[in-house]
């Protein structure tokens, strides 16, 4: 005996119920795939985007301000280095290379962000050259400058006090764009770190800068030149020691959001169960007749069950359909207001989860049926 056409003759009594039911799991199902693929999503990025930075020196202040400002290009008034610090750093046997960051300046949003040739050009050139004179600067992938193009950077950021704004007579022009990198950096202005210096009334060699990022020849050295940077008015750091505190914090946030998903899909599907019985209450007597006309009780527990499952499976489909593109418009969203290439999309723990509720709500769904099954015959066709 076939109980589908059993099972699809009761939905079609009651479609907007089902409906209902449906699109609440859909719902609740999207949500709790959407934050947990957005939080993996946004802990590799942000990842990513720290890696060329193995480690930082900055004046003694917030070291989290230090790399939202260097890796992130947050814009913030960090306190600058002495001049003496850039020369005592190049003189350390333990050091491979080392470039100054300074984000100080703007230009039609862009952050303007004074360093040197060979750290401007990692993420390699799409086009054009890295600069080579004081007058010169590359642009990021995203940066909406052509190459040949001269601009006067804007002392400060449209966040800061308009008071204190200008346009700095010191003309640069566009020479080379970057390869994306798919970090902050792709929407940004890099020149020579000598030009920043002489804008902002120094000399071309004044050493200052509110961070220099240092890339050690040994993990001993990371270690040695963090400990001896971590005294006498500078700050030393490996951006993990920020970044782990808050992808602590993310997680907890997903943890609590994700369960909390978890939780209310949970009682939908409970609820789902309620509405079942509340079906089978109305449906005594057609089981009744089914039980006397000689059905087995595999048959009248399976169309109980196949209904459930069919409510619990359907929800959880059209939800992770939501969720894809639901995730398609968080991660633009996110990147636009961050700088990282967030893309995020449905993985092992997210597909985990899917299975582990539709297992657990189809082996509840047959529940109701079973009480059923011991009922004298006579009594269910009186009902």
């Amino acid at each position: 005996m076939n109980p589908i056409p059993l099972v699809v003759a009761e939905m079609r009594r009651n479609p907007l119920g089902c409906t209902a039911v449906v699109a609440l799991i859909a719902l609740t199902t999207a949500c709790g795939v959407v934050v947990s693929a957005q939080e993996r999503a946004l802990r590799a990025a942000s990842t990513h985007a720290a890696e060329r930075f193995d480690l930082i020196v900055g004046a003694a202040g917030s070291p989290t301000q230090l790399v939202l400002t260097t890796v992130y290009l947050q814009p913030a008034q960090l306190d600058l280095l002495r001049a003496d610090t850039l020369r005592q750093l190049a003189d350390e046997p333990g050091v491979k290379s080392l470039a100054p960051v300074a984000l100080a300046d703007s230009y039609r949003g862009y952050a303007v962000v004074g360093t040197t040739a060979s750290f401007a050009g990692a993420p390699g050139l799409a086009d054009g050259r890295i600069f080579n004179h004081p007058d010169e600067a590359v642009v990021g992938a995203d940066a909406q400058l052509r190459l040949g193009e001269t601009f006067h950077p804007i002392h400060g950021t449209a966040a800061e006090n308009v008071i204190e704004n200008h346009q700095h007579a010191y003309g640069l022009t566009v020479v080379g764009r970057l390869e994306r990198s798919g970090t902050p950096w792709d929407h940004a202005i890099l020149v020579p770190i000598e030009a920043l210096w002489t804008m902002h009334g120094g000399d071309a060699n004044s050493g200052r800068a509110p961070a220099i990022v240092v890339k050690p020849r040994t993990v001993a050295d990371a270690y040695e030149l963090r400990t001896k940077y971590r005294a006498g008015g500078t700050v030393a750091l490996f951006p993990a020691e920020v970044l782990l505190p808050l992808y602590s914090l993310l997680g907890d946030v997903r943890a609590m959001l994700g369960g909390m998903a978890v939780a209310f899909e949970v009682l939908l599907i409970f609820a789902v169960l309620l509405v079942i019985v509340a079906v089978l209450a109305g449906r005594k007597h057609g089981i009744g007749v089914l039980r006397a006309l000689g059905a087995p009780p595999a048959f009248v527990v399976s169309t109980v069950w196949l209904e459930g499952a069919l409510l619990i499976g359907l929800g959880i489909a059209t939800g992770t359909l939501l969720g894809v593109a639901l995730l398609q418009g968080t991660s633009a969203y996110v990147s636009s207001r961050t700088g990282l290439s967030v893309g995020a999309s449905l993985g092992a723990p997210e597909f985990g989860l899917l299975a582990a509720l539709f297992v657990g709500g189809s082996l509840l769904a047959g529940l109701p049926s079973l009480p059923l099954l011991w009922k004298p015959i006579a009594g269910l066709l009186r009902s």
